[in-house]
């Protein structure tokens, strides 16, 4: 039950937060989106510890700054490839492997891969993702597993 109350408060703030308006029509509006999505993630049984909304706290928007950074950072690279194609881009597929245990963290990296300019996931299995990266520094970068730290990172809960 404290995950469905974590859930309804932050889904209440990110209303409030993103409306700007206050008149009891939004309040209203908002309080059925709400209870909406509510019932729909009940239903679909995504609540509950591996997705307490709130165990992410201050770090979520800190992951979110880093990502925004790395998906400038790829979008400067992927320019200078279309500028000068012949030196940069090396299109491959490459198979990256994870540690991340919860499904939640798998899906997380995953997405964030996919966000990144020049890479997207194409196959998430228990242990890898299977990835096509057009630069050979986008396939670098995913060696490195910097990304993969980031997230297991994120769902530190202590």
């Amino acid at each position: 039950m404290r995950y469905v109350l974590s859930l309804t408060v932050l889904l209440s703030l990110l209303w409030l937060g993103m409306s700007g308006v206050y008149k009891p029509l939004l309040f209203g509006l908002g309080a059925v989106s709400v209870a909406f999505v509510i019932w729909v993630s009940r239903r679909m049984d995504v609540v509950g510890v591996e997705h307490n909304p709130i165990l992410y706290s201050w770090r979520l928007p800190v992951y979110w700054l880093w990502l925004l950074w790395e998906i400038v950072k790829s979008n400067i690279e992927v320019a200078r490839a279309a500028l000068l194609p012949r030196r940069l881009v090396r299109p491959r597929v490459v198979r990256v492997p994870t540690t991340l245990a919860s499904a939640v963290g798998k899906v997380t990296y995953a997405n964030s891969v996919t966000l990144t300019p020049g890479t997207v996931t194409l196959l998430l299995e228990e242990d890898y993702l299977e990835v096509h990266a057009l630069l050979e520094s986008s396939a670098a970068s995913l060696a490195s597993g910097e990304m993969e730290r980031m997230v297991d990172w994120l769902e530190k809960h202590g």
